[in-house]
């Protein structure tokens, strides 16, 4: 008989580019997933995983069973957190997924603060390079976002306002000049974060008064994690368009300068996204609520 563990194991293969990946999602090693896999398609008499050298999918029967095992997995947690409520706690697993600068910095102490407030919820943090890719899957509750996104059919929640400020560091400034308009910054050593396959070289201005304008910098230096950017920038490396939350205390502490402090780039507002399947889950609104507190 298929139980409980089972159908977190087909759903978190499911979820996975490969065992490994699955093994750690569910904190036991690969040959205990593989020997549980094993396990599994024995005792059900049917192939349930192909596995090649490009990575691990889903026979018919597999995508079958992993299908039923997230609605039935949906419906438990359902219940878990509707019984929850109804005594008025908050429990239960809360994963919460986030950017590697921001949720190093920012979410992961927020989500411990939340957690020893209401010890009877078992947090879990994924930091990721794209975390909105993670929409795809099934295994996250909140996801935290910097940035515009289009997901609509998703329940998105702002958090707060961050602005996208342009900085270098005093001494690269002085060496090279501040820019006095964008179209200067082509002539300028810039650092780029290259992330989501989003063009990442072209910047854009508006300026109350004036037209808007775009500038295609040629980047010097790039990364695809914004604080070894935002570290590079420190050290005297150029220009770098970095998210308020990543760089205000270096302004205000003269370790980098604004340039163009005049015109306006793009906000990048910190948002999240909640999973369809936990609307209505207290842990979640909870969550959401303590972060739009403390933030």
């Amino acid at each position: 008989m298929v139980d409980l563990s089972d159908l977190k194991l087909i759903r978190a293969i499911s979820n996975a580019p490969s065992l490994a990946a699955a093994a750690r999602f569910l904190n036991v090693t690969p040959p205990a997933v593989s020997q549980r896999l094993n396990s599994l398609e024995a005792q059900l008499k049917l192939k349930l995983v192909d596995r090649s050298a490009s990575g691990i999918h889903l026979t018919s029967d597999g995508e079958h069973l992993a299908q039923r095992a997230a609605r039935l997995l949906h419906d438990l947690d359902q219940l878990h957190d509707d019984l929850a409520t109804r005594r008025g706690a908050i429990s239960g697993p809360l994963h919460v997924v986030a950017p590697f600068g921001f949720g190093r910095l920012h979410i992961a102490g927020i989500l411990a603060d939340f957690a020893q407030q209401n010890p009877e919820i078992s947090p879990m943090l994924t930091l990721s390079d794209a975390p909105v890719n993670m929409t795809k899957t099934d295994t996250w509750d909140v996801l935290i976002h910097v940035g515009r996104i289009t997901k609509g059919d998703i329940v998105q929640r702002k958090i707060r306002q961050n602005r996208r400020l342009l900085c270098a560091s005093p001494s690269y400034l002085a060496e090279y000049g501040i820019p006095a308009k964008p179209k200067d910054l082509m002539d300028h050593k810039c650092g780029v974060i290259t992330e989501d396959h989003a063009d990442v070289s072209l910047w854009q201005f508006e300026k109350s008064g004036q037209s808007a304008c775009s500038v295609r910098v040629h980047p010097s230096f790039s990364s695809n994690d914004g604080e070894v950017i935002r570290d590079w920038a420190l050290r005297g490396l150029g220009i770098v368009e970095r998210s308020e939350w990543s760089v205000q205390r270096d302004i205000k502490a003269g370790n980098l300068q604004q340039v163009l402090p005049d015109w306006d780039l793009p906000d990048a507002d910190i948002v999240a996204l909640l999973n369809p399947r936990a609307l209505r889950s207290a842990k979640c609104e909870g969550f959401v609520r303590f972060l739009q507190t403390r933030l």
